[in-house]
């Protein structure tokens, strides 16, 4: 007798008994299959299921990420029947021609394919998400730019007509083009990228994808499509098309390999052009728990038992792109009870969060943080979240916010923990609202993890330990570990990020000094002897722990300890 798919997982240690039950329940109640209840849980993940679905229907497992499709074997199968059912061949076995699928019970396009391809046709099993991602790069898109454009590179000759908005620029809404975008987008969900920046050159029209925080150089498009995909963007983006000499900032909601992907766009005009960036919102990635953070077992804890305190402002510090925003989303995830009514002021709103009342700034119609902030107090929240303290303005409403009994969250950008206290009093709130509505501040940082495919140890020389601090006896005979460069991580030696932090808790000793408006360096030492880790410090607790190096470590937090 075959297993039940939640059986399978459970024999594996995926998921346990109880998430199996409330699965089965969600299924009830959703009509939906278990896996597919696991998953939008988030028990487990896609792959998870669809290994588990591998093994009860006894049929083979295909990694398409990991596996590269010979052009003899992709020539057997037409574009148009492969995007039309939605398979990719994998493998020939003798007569056998096998398929990758993600519905085992689609019996109709096996016996379909058979007739169509003249061929015995066997199935292995793939994710959607992995079907997806082969087709895109085996069928939709390859062979680059050339081929969408359907031409050589920079001499292709392609003919653009004319639209009532792309002027002299072509016709954006051309299918090439069309095609060239999303290609730019769907190879930058596939290296893993966090921005796209489109950068228009004298002679080239240059493209990069930030991948976990480091800007690579990619295949740029030719510098004669720069009008065409500057106006195609825009149209995606609901932007003012006429406009090309002020900046403007946008929006694009697209379905990409089955997930919902928002992108949110700045244009700025430069010399050569409009200079566009594209930060990728990933909902299914950004969502997390506090766990995975990277958070250290005793700033974790210190950092649960703070933001279940009934009152006072938290703060997170840092610049542009260093993960505040993922962190206050995790911590609301961990407060988001059914008792609890939680209201977030934001610009914009990155990710959806089911039971929680989330306003989006919109500057157009007069609707920003205080005037949000001001609607906010009369809905008697429990907890607020203000995306960003900007000005004077929003500081005041969101300390007598609480001062007068609720919970707040916010951001500001400055380069630690301590600088925020200064920071706020520049502003021009008084200190002794500072001392007295601030309860936490938190600086972080993101940096990269090595990747476990292929680092290796070394003993690190005097010089590199010298640069963070510490000696040879310091290692106390661990082993630490530098980058190489796999397949699996582009020959990087890195792969994925994680977050380094400061946690400064306002201490007696710490109001009195920002009362008395001591200088920030002041507040540092004091936050440090009072057993603040530093940004530095918590990096090298990660380096002893094998996930990251010394480079890196100082890349990332250098320039934040000097300002101490």
């Amino acid at each position: 007798m075959k297993k039940k798919i939640g059986e399978i997982l459970r024999a594996k240690g995926v998921v346990t008994e109880e998430q199996v039950q409330k699965a089965l329940d969600y299924q009830r109640a959703n009509q939906c299959k278990i896996g597919e209840a696991l998953v939008r849980l988030g028990h487990c993940s896609q792959e998870h299921v669809t290994r588990a679905l591998a093994t009860h229907f006894q049929l083979p497992f295909a990694n398409l990420s990991k596996h590269t499709i010979p052009k003899e074997l992709l020539d057997r199968v037409p574009k148009d029947v492969a995007l039309e059912h939605k398979i990719v061949p994998v493998a020939q076995k003798g007569r056998k021609l096998i398929i990758a699928m993600s519905d085992p019970l689609d019996f109709f396009t096996l016996d379909n394919l058979r007739f169509i391809l003249g061929t015995e046709v066997d199935c292995a099993l793939a994710t959607p998400e992995g079907v997806e991602e082969a087709l895109d790069e085996y069928y939709r898109l390859a062979g680059g730019y050339d081929s969408v454009l359907g031409g050589s590179g920079e001499d292709a000759d392609v003919e653009f007509g004319r639209s009532e908005y792309a002027g002299d620029d072509g016709d954006a809404n051309d299918a090439p083009v069309i095609k060239l975008v999303q290609m730019l987008i769907a190879n930058a969900l596939k290296e893993r990228a966090s921005d796209i920046h489109i950068e228009p050159f004298e002679k080239i029209l240059q493209v990069r994808y930030r991948i976990d925080g480091v800007c690579k150089i990619m295949d740029g498009p030719p510098k004669k499509l720069q009008g065409p995909v500057i106006s195609r963007i825009k149209i995606m983006a609901n932007m003012d098309m006429a406009e090309k000499r002020r900046p403007q900032d946008g929006r694009i909601k697209l379905k990409l390999h089955g997930r919902e992907i928002d992108l949110r766009v700045s244009i700025l005009p430069s010399v050569h052009g409009e200079s566009i960036v594209m930060r990728i919102l990933d909902k299914e990635q950004g969502l997390v728990d506090l766990p995975v953070l990277g958070f250290h077992e005793t700033d974790l804890a210190k950092f649960n038992k703070i933001i279940k305190r009934p009152n006072g402002i938290f703060l997170v510090t840092g610049p542009t792109g260093s993960g505040k925003t993922t962190t206050l989303y995790a911590a609301l995830k961990a407060l988001n009870k059914s008792d609890v009514k939680i209201i977030t002021a934001e610009n914009p709103i990155e990710y959806n969060l089911t039971g929680i009342n989330q306003a989006e700034v919109r500057h157009e119609i007069g609707l920003d943080f205080t005037r949000i902030l001001r609607a906010m107090m009369r809905q008697a929240p429990n907890i607020i979240l203000v995306g960003e303290i900007r000005d004077r303005e929003t500081a005041d409403i969101a300390i007598q916010a609480a001062l007068t009994g609720h919970l707040v969250f916010s951001t500001l950008h400055t380069n630690d923990a301590p600088s925020a206290l200064t920071r706020l009093i520049d502003m021009g709130v008084k200190p002794f609202l500072v001392a007295s509505a601030v309860m936490a501040v938190m600086g972080q940082r993101l940096i990269r993890r090595l990747c476990a495919k292929c680092k290796e140890p070394y003993v690190p020389t005097d010089v590199e330990l010298r640069g963070i601090g510490m000696t040879p006896s310091d290692l106390g005979g661990r082993t630490v570990y530098r980058p190489i460069g796999c397949p699996e991580c582009n020959g990087k030696g890195y792969y994925g990020r994680m977050g380094v932090y400061e946690l400064l808790e306002m201490s007696t000793d710490l109001r009195d000094m920002t009362f008395n408006k001591k200088p920030q360096k002041d507040l540092r030492v004091k936050a440090i002897s009072e057993g603040m880790s530093t940004l530095q410090q918590d990096g090298v607790r990660k380096f002893l722990a094998g996930s990251t190096t010394i480079e890196e470590i100082l890349r990332v937090t250098h320039a934040a300890d000097l300002a101490g």
